[in-house]
């Protein structure tokens, strides 16, 4: 009994762990790039905010406002657009402004 008590619990193990590794596989979020140029982000930016990103909050006195810099404001905007378009490919790339991150950026 021991044995199939062992054989059960490693298959459970190997279940649950295949569980959550397909939950986070799919987690994807579109960030500014650190080597981006000023002028690339700005003009990403201007685009996702223009066609269908979310950009309220990070307008003075958002919730997103701070930090106040082009590549925090780039990368909200990035991935609200992103996010919006379901992750389509083709979806994060802002003329090569921006990547695909598999962490949470937060």
């Amino acid at each position: 009994m021991g044995g199939k008590k062992a054989v059960s619990l490693v298959l459970v193990s190997i279940v649950v762990a295949w569980t959550v590794a397909r939950g986070v596989e799919g987690n994807t979020w579109c960030v500014a790039s650190s080597s981006a140029s000023y002028g690339a982000l700005k003009s990403g930016l201007d685009f996702a905010c223009s066609h269908g990103a979310d950009c309220g909050p990070i307008r003075p006195g958002g919730s997103c406002f701070n930090p106040n810099t082009i590549q925090n404001h780039a990368s909200y905007a990035f991935d609200s657009y992103y996010q919006r378009k379901g992750k389509a490919p083709g979806s994060c790339s802002f003329g090569g402004a921006a990547t695909i991150a598999v962490t949470d950026p937060k």
